[in-house]
C-alpha cells in the first residue's frame, strides 16, 4: 500500500474527474473557483458517509436526536454568535502579481511552528515582513497591508428596495442546533446529557482556494452537539475526541495517518479545543474539530432573543444553562480523506509495466457494493436477472463491455469490493465466481447466497 505522502493530488483529482466522483463546478463555463460538483459515484459515496455518521452518532447513541434546520436564519442569530462582528480572514495582496493570500497561511506554510492562529493582524504582518516571506505565486516580497474580509455571504429578504433586509447564508450548522435546543429538549423529553446532530450545507466566502475539495465556499458539515451539566464537560470532551478518532479508523483510515492537534490559543467561547488531522498528500489537514464551548452559546442566545435557556434538573430542581461539547466533521474533507487513503497503485508485473489503480474503500462507503459481469454478452439476459435481484437491496453495477480483465480493473479503480462473474457454467450450477477487490482471490458461490455474502461485507 502506498504511503499518503507518495501520492499526488493530481492523480486523485484525475481519478475523481475521470471516474465520476467529483467534477469542477460550472465546468462548461470555465468553472467557478472553490466550487465542485459530485458526480454519480461521488454523490453515492458521500451519502454512504452520511449514513455511516448517522448510524454511529444518532442511531447507536442514547438520547441523540437529529434536526434539519434552515440555511437562512434570523440575522440576530449571527449577531449573538459573534459572526457579524468578527468572522473574517486576514488577507493581503502581492503588489507584483496581484495574487491574494491569507496571511496566516503564508506564515504557517513558511514555519508551521510559528502558530499564526495566535497572532494579531499586526503581528502577522510584522512576521511576514521580518522573515521576508515570498509570494508563493511570483516569489516577490511586496505585500499590501493586511485587511479583514468578512466570510459570510449576504443576501436580502424582501421584494422591493425599501423592504429589503440583510440576511446571511449560514457559515456553520451549529447555531441551528443551539436555537432548537429548547424545542428538542421539550418534545423529546430529553434529560442531560443529550445530543443534537445535523448534516447540512454551510457557506463561507473563502478568497483563497485550497487543495481540491479541502477548502470550498460551499460545503457540508456533520455537526454533533452534546448538552451537559458543568462538571461533566471535561470528561465528555475527552470522550468525543476518542470517539471521533475511532469513527475515522472504522471508516478505513490507518491510525498513522490521523493525529490530534490541540489548539494553543482558544476562541473566546472555548474552554478546550482539539482537531483531528489527516495526512493528505499535501500535508496534515483538519477533518474534525471537537470543542468545549462552555455555556457561551446558549447564554448569548438567551441574551439576544430574550428566551430563557435554563435546564431544570428533575432530580435536584436546580436551574442552569448547559455546557456544550461540539464535535464537527467536515463531510467534504472526510470524503476527500477517504479517497486519498484508499488510493493505491499496485505493481502486478514489473516487466510488463502492468500496474493496477485501486481504491481500497471500506465496503460500507464504496459507491457500488458489487458489480455483475457476464462473461459473454450472450449471457447478459441471465446475468441481468442476478443484477436486478441484488439491486433491490444494494447499489450494484452492471458491465458487459470489454474483456473481463479490463472490467475487473475498472471496478477496482472505483472501489467496488467484489465482482460477480456470470459464466456459462452458471446456467448449469446456479453459481457465480466472486472476486475480491483487495486480494483478487476468487471463489465459487451460489447465486442464492449472494445477498448474505454482500451484506456480511458492508456492515459498519
Amino acid at each position: 500500500m502506498m504511503k499518503n505522502t507518495d501520492k499526488t493530488m493530481e492523480k486523485i483529482v484525475a481519478l475523481c474527474k475521470g471516474r465520476g466522483f467529483i467534477f469542477a463546478g460550472s465546468e462548461i463555463y470555465g468553472g467557478l473557483a472553490n466550487t465542485w460538483d459530485y458526480g454519480p459515484l461521488g454523490s453515492r459515496m458521500k451519502n454512504n458517509v452520511k449514513d455511516a455518521w448517522r448510524k454511529r452518532f444518532i442511531q447507536e447513541r442514547k438520547n441523540s436526536y437529529e434536526v434539519d434546520a434552515d440555511i437562512l436564519m434570523h440575522p440576530r442569530v449571527w449577531e449573538a454568535s459573534g459572526h457579524v462582528a468578527s468572522f473574517s480572514d486576514p488577507l493581503l495582496d502581492c503588489k507584483e502579481c496581484k495574487k491574494r493570500h491569507r496571511a496566516d497561511n503564508l506564515i504557517d506554510d513558511f514555519n508551521p511552528d510559528a502558530h499564526a492562529d495566535g497572532m494579531t493582524k499586526e503581528e502577522m504582518f510584522e512576521y511576514i515582513k521580518a522573515h521576508s516571506i515570498p509570494c508563493p505565486n511570483c516569489g516577490k516580497h511586496d505585500f499590501t497591508d493586511i485587511r479583514e474580509f468578512n466570510l459570510m455571504f449576504q443576501t436580502f429578504r424582501g421584494v422591493t428596495n425599501d423592504s429589503k433586509n440583510v440576511i446571511y447564508l449560514r457559515p456553520e450548522n451549529a447555531q441551528g442546533e443551539y436555537v432548537n435546543y429548547l424545542n428538542v429538549q421539550r418534545t423529546m423529553r430529553a434529560k442531560l446529557p443529550f445530543s443534537i446532530g445535523q448534516i447540512g450545507k454551510a457557506f463561507r466566502n473563502e478568497i483563497t482556494p485550497g487543495n481540491f475539495t479541502f477548502r470550498t465556499i460551499e460545503f457540508e458539515q456533520m455537526e454533533f452537539q452534546t448538552f451537559c451539566k458543568e462538571g461533566t464537560d471535561t470528561d465528555l470532551y475527552e470522550y468525543f475526541k476518542e470517539y471521533g478518532l475511532k469513527f475515522y479508523q472504522d471508516l478505513g483510515i490507518a491510525a498513522d495517518n490521523l493525529r490530534f492537534h490541540d489548539h494553543e490559543k482558544l476562541a473566546h467561547y472555548a474552554k478546550a479545543a482539539c482537531d483531528i488531522e489527516f495526512l493528505f498528500p499535501f500535508g496534515w489537514g483538519e477533518v474534525n474539530g471537537t470543542h468545549n464551548r462552555t455555556n457561551f452559546d446558549l447564554t448569548r442566545h438567551q441574551e439576544y432573543s430574550g428566551q430563557k435557556m435554563d435546564y431544570l434538573d428533575p432530580e435536584t430542581n436546580e436551574k442552569f444553562i448547559p455546557f456544550i461539547i461540539e464535535s464537527t466533521y467536515g463531510l467534504d474533507r472526510t470524503v476527500l480523506a477517504l479517497l486519498c487513503e484508499a488510493y493505491d497503485e499496485e505493481v502486478i508485473d514489473a516487466e510488463k509495466n502492468d500496474t493496477r489503480v485501486v481504491l481500497h474503500l471500506n465496503p460500507a462507503i464504496a459507491p457500488f457494493k458489487a458489480a455483475v459481469l457476464p462473461l459473454s454478452k450472450k449471457l447478459s439476459p441471465d446475468a441481468l436477472k442476478v443484477y436486478e435481484k441484488l439491486q433491490k437491496k444494494f447499489m450494484v453495477d452492471f458491465d458487459e463491455t470489454g474483456s473481463i480483465g479490463k472490467r475487473y480493473r475498472r471496478e477496482d479503480e472505483i472501489g467496488t469490493p467484489i465482482c460477480i462473474t456470470f459464466d456459462f457454467e452458471s446456467l448449469e450450477d446456479n453459481c457465480v465466481t466472486v472476486r475480491d477487490r483487495d486480494t483478487m482471490q476468487q471463489e465459487r458461490i451460489s447465486i442464492d447466497a449472494l445477498e448474505d455474502y454482500i451484506a456480511a461485507r458492508i456492515n459498519f
